[in-house]
């Protein structure tokens, strides 16, 4: 399989994905604008949506992937069928429960996730009853993570990818025709997360079968591979979804802050994971099932060279990326969400933070590409430690940025923590001689910084200032904002292709 190819499918599903995504929020901004009913929305769609991360995404793709690659190496079909069958039936049991206990315990989890709502009895109540709608989304979405997993470790990376549409999808529709429909209307959104968990779990289920891989419900406690999965998961929550427990604490300050300060944050946060989706998530997509395989074979000189692929795609396209965010910060908010109840001032309210989020993007990418170069070896411990050296440096960074630049300074926290994490794990992996890197990255470095400085100054003189897209009609800020990316994009891969990059030299067969 030519990874490389894989990688341009993975990211390309997921750029159809985040256009929707942009498409919803661009959807929200203009029905609801930012206030009282946004900030209850968004606090109550972030808790189940760190626990998607948590516990789908990082802790149990993580845990699941590198022990269903060794049975699919070394095991009979029934073996792994087996195994499939076992760890879904106790993801479901757990996840039933804690889904129940969340629904219960709604008025706890928002007085404990955002204190500074129950100052405001109207605005605590709304966000108890918007979570208690999106909280079975955990549900939903940890099934649709096991059997994302069962296809990426068979191939079939695509249809994972791209099943995150359907949820947008979801919104969209919802905002559209149920929002007029319900009152208050902001419970259309909240609708709209239930829903699409239900359709992206729907969607992956035809798939299996036609791999032979359907999930059975049969419990049986004694299943050695479940439950080594299981223990992999509690320490791996940390060593993985690090970013996100970061970002529920940020909550937590932001809902003391003036408002709209959440949704400031939650504007510029979904920029910032357009490139961390499309670059960050599909190169740990693709590492990991082929990382595990080396690991299984003990060929320990492939898995540092495909590690060395790995970071080198992500100097080669997230420095740029990051870069483009600051610069063209404005710009993009403008284009997508200055239309309707978004004001101007939320404009630069959002601004500052989406700076401050670029300036941490690599260490976010980073680590998507080094982690998985210690659980495909199922190493725990060590990216856990890494993780609570994190975690507490963020936030004691939180206490240092929050006065001086309130909602950016939290949002600049979550940056520097990354680059920590990221940094921490790199050390780790070269002190543990997991990762050796190969020659001439002094010299890619170098070629890399040229053509990051070409771009720079192509984005800078051909964007214009600031304060000029504001009055700008939205036609006239598409057609701006696409030719400045494409004078951007073009600029930095002719200077590479200037220095000497080619295509081929980053094909990868697994």
């Amino acid at each position: 399989m030519n990874l490389l190819k894989a990688l341009a499918a993975i990211s390309s599903m997921t750029f159809v994905s985040r256009v929707l995504g942009f498409l919803r929020d661009v959807l929200i901004a203009r029905i609801f604008g930012v206030g009282m009913a946004t900030d209850a929305f968004f606090v109550a769609f972030r808790i189940p949506n760190l626990l998607r991360r948590l516990f789908a995404e990082g802790a149990f793709s993580q845990a699941f992937i590198p022990i269903l690659a060794e049975y699919k190496n070394g095991r009979s079909t029934a073996e792994i069928r087996h195994l499939i069958d076992h760890v879904t039936t106790l993801l479901s049991i757990i996840l039933f429960v804690v889904t129940l206990i969340g629904i219960i315990a709604a008025p706890l989890i928002i007085y404990v996730s955002a204190p500074g709502f129950s100052a405001h009895p109207e605005q605590f109540t709304l966000t108890i009853d918007l979570l208690r709608i999106t909280f079975p989304y955990i549900l939903f979405i940890s099934l649709v993570s096991l059997a994302g997993g069962i296809l990426n470790t068979y191939g079939k990376f695509y249809i994972p990818a791209f099943t995150p549409a359907l949820l947008n999808l979801s919104f969209i529709a919802c905002a559209l025709w149920l929002a007029p429909m319900v009152t208050p209307p902001i419970f259309a959104l909240a609708w709209a997360v239930f829903i699409g968990g239900v359709l992206q779990l729907a969607f992956q289920i035809p798939f299996l079968m036609r791999i032979r891989l359907m999930p059975r419900l049969r419990l049986q406690t004694h299943d050695t591979g479940a439950w080594r999965i299981l223990k992999l998961m509690g320490p791996a929550i940390f060593g993985v979804s690090i970013g996100q427990i970061s970002l529920l604490i940020n909550t937590i300050f932001a809902s003391f802050l003036i408002t709209g300060s959440v949704s400031w944050l939650y504007y510029a946060d979904r920029l910032m994971e357009f490139p961390a989706g499309l670059l960050g998530v599909a190169l740990g997509t693709v590492l990991l099932p082929s990382l595990a395989r080396h690991y299984t074979n003990n060929n320990t000189e492939e898995y540092s060279r495909l590690l060395d692929w790995g970071l080198r795609l992500t100097v080669l396209l997230t420095l740029p990326a990051a870069l483009a965010l600051a610069l063209l910060a404005t710009p993009l908010i403008t284009t997508l969400f200055y239309y309707g109840e978004f004001t101007a001032n939320d404009v630069w309210m959002t601004r500052e933070a989406l700076i401050a989020y670029s300036i941490g993007l690599f260490g976010l990418i980073l680590v998507k590409v080094l982690a998985p170069g210690f659980y495909a070896r199922q190493n725990i411990k060590t990216p856990v430690k890494i993780a609570i050296i994190t975690l507490i440096a963020t936030q004691f960074m939180n206490l240092v940025f929050i006065l001086p630049l309130q909602h950016a300074g939290l949002a600049l926290a979550i940056g520097l923590g990354a680059c920590l994490n990221a940094s921490l794990l790199y050390y780790k992996l070269r002190s543990l001689k997991i990762y050796q890197p190969q020659s001439g990255w002094l010299i890619f470095f170098l070629k890399i910084l040229i053509a990051l400085m070409v771009m720079a100054a192509t984005l800078w003189f051909s964007s214009g200032s600031d304060a000029s897209w504001l009055p700008d009609s939205a036609s006239q800020r598409i057609g701006r904002l696409s030719g400045v990316i494409i004078m951007g994009a073009s600029s930095y891969f002719a200077a590479l292709w200037i220095l000497g990059f080619r295509l081929k030299d980053f094909v990868r067969q697994h």
